[in-house]
């Protein structure tokens, strides 16, 4: 349980390109005439949406845990391939998870514009809840983060774990604004990205493997 948690936090951490690509450009907005605590604000609305979902996910896994014997084992083998379709995607080397991303449009559509109204307020309250709006933005790596949530087994572990996703992505978010443009395209970078890619697909065989080994198929 606690390797998995360590999982999603270094999911949000690693997706640190993928972020500044996604939201950076809300985030520059927000730091360029915002407070710290403004700033964290937005953030904490962001992260209380993920951890929201994350409850949601864990929950509806701890039904199938129940229903399947081995519901768990397969729950791990769904969160490796998407751990691997996410290696993929943030290497560059193959974009499918753009295509789960495009699912969520429709949603983002109706909840777009009354985030930005929430951000254009500018008060610590609005500025929260556009971060919950905007925490479900069609994203591929929330939604890899969510596979590790429902390894949880519990409405109270998944959000821990998307917790803690949501703060492997807080340094990126926060500090974009005092990122130097050195930095920030360090970070967008293909090969920072790639080595990232590289990480998340190691992380994917070894938690395939040990599913397959509380299968049975390998030894």
């Amino acid at each position: 349980m606690q390797i998995d948690a360590v999982a999603a936090l270094l999911m949000g951490l690693a997706g640190a390109g993928h972020c500044l690509m996604m939201c950076g450009g809300l985030a520059g907005a927000l730091s360029g005439n915002a407070s710290l605590p403004r700033l964290l604000a937005y953030n904490a609305g962001r992260i209380s949406s993920y951890t929201i979902a994350g409850a949601i996910i864990g929950a509806a896994a701890s039904q199938i845990m129940q229903n399947m014997p081995d519901g768990l084992v397969y729950l791990r083998l769904l969160a490796a391939f998407f751990l691997l379709v996410l290696g993929l995607y943030l290497g560059g080397w193959w974009l499918g998870l753009q295509r789960l991303e495009k699912l969520g449009i429709p949603l983002w559509r109706a909840l777009q514009p009354v985030a930005v109204k929430f951000r254009q307020a500018q008060s610590m309250p609005a500025l929260y809840l556009a971060g919950m709006l905007w925490g479900w933005l069609p994203c591929g790596l929330v939604y890899s983060a969510l596979s590790w949530a429902a390894l949880s087994g519990s409405a109270s572990q998944g959000a821990l774990y998307m917790a803690l996703f949501g703060l492997g992505t807080l340094p990126a978010m926060v500090a974009f604004g005092w990122f130097s443009q050195a930095v920030q395209a360090f970070l967008k970078s293909q090969g920072f990205k790639q080595l990232m890619g590289i990480i998340m697909i190691l992380y994917a065989a070894w938690t395939a493997i040990i599913a397959l080994r509380q299968l049975g198929i390998l030894h």
